[in-house]
């Protein structure tokens, strides 16, 4: 998780860095910036880098959480199960649109 850590920090930074200093601001942020941004494999993989670290970084910190707070077995084990289910399902839909989005959507 510390490597995994580091790589997320360069990720966001930099993504931070060309949404807000490089491409003008947020106020420039729309569907056409968006569209044209995942045209290219390379911001797809980014972002979904991004995504997938962000996911698997926090499902273990609030799993570790989990084990330390919950103190019945049963109770430990829905919490961690229902962590895992909204992982996966929001990996899987992030994944989803980042690598189906439809630009001519209108």
């Amino acid at each position: 998780m510390r490597l995994s850590g580091v790589v997320l920090v360069v990720l966001v930074i930099g993504h931070l860095l060309i949404q807000l200093v490089l491409d003008g601001g947020v106020s420039k942020i729309g569907f056409a910036f968006v569209a044209g941004r995942w045209a290219s494999p390379f911001w797809q993989v980014w972002d979904l880098l991004m995504l997938w670290l962000a996911m698997l970084h926090g499902t273990n910190g609030l799993r570790t959480v989990i084990n330390d707070y919950a103190e019945r077995p049963n109770t430990r084990l829905w919490l961690k199960g229902l962590l895992y289910t909204a992982t996966v399902f929001t990996i899987l839909l992030g994944t989803l649109v980042i690598f189906t989005f439809d630009p001519n959507i209108r």
